[in-house]
């Protein structure tokens, strides 16, 4: 093996193990949020949160499945939507997996419709600023991978 061929590997396994640290920060994000109140779901929801208060906003999730990407509509909600993340300074990353968002949120409302899982804002729940470990890694993760031109990095939930 030559150098460049072992650097090679540590590069991809440093990004593999990035990738699923980010994941469980992810995880674990996504289950804090949601027990105290500031999860909101739904890319119309999203859009009316950050109309009223986009102070309050402090991460974004875009989950989108393989079948969804040729949603025109939903394409262009997901380019205004991160625009706007992007105006402020808010983290964001997509997910390509609904079927695991759902699990982790839980995919029915009390109505027994399915949640619109294309759109996640957690919301900062006070006038204190939110200190989550797992939000903290994942603005790192956000803000290394912008550093490599990857505005919206995608995420792989574990399983």
């Amino acid at each position: 093996m030559t150098l460049e061929e072992i650097h090679s590997q540590e590069m991809v396994t440093e990004s593999t193990n990035r990738m699923q640290s980010a994941g469980k920060a992810l995880n674990e994000l996504l289950l804090s949020a949601q027990r105290q109140g500031c999860l909101t779901a739904g890319v119309y929801e999203s859009a009316k949160v950050m109309n009223v208060d986009p102070d309050n906003v402090t991460f974004c999730v875009l989950g989108a499945d393989e079948e969804d990407e040729g949603d025109i509509a939903l394409q262009i909600h997901f380019t205004l939507i991160q625009a706007f993340c992007c105006e402020n300074d808010i983290d964001i990353v997509r997910v390509n997996n609904i079927q695991k968002l759902a699990e982790i949120i839980g995919a029915n409302e009390d109505s027994g419709e399915p949640q619109d899982l294309h759109c996640i804002l957690i919301t900062n729940p006070n006038e204190n600023s939110w200190k989550d470990p797992a939000l903290e890694k994942l603005s790192l993760f956000c803000e290394e991978s912008r550093n490599v031109n990857d505005w919206v990095p995608t995420i792989t939930l574990p399983e």
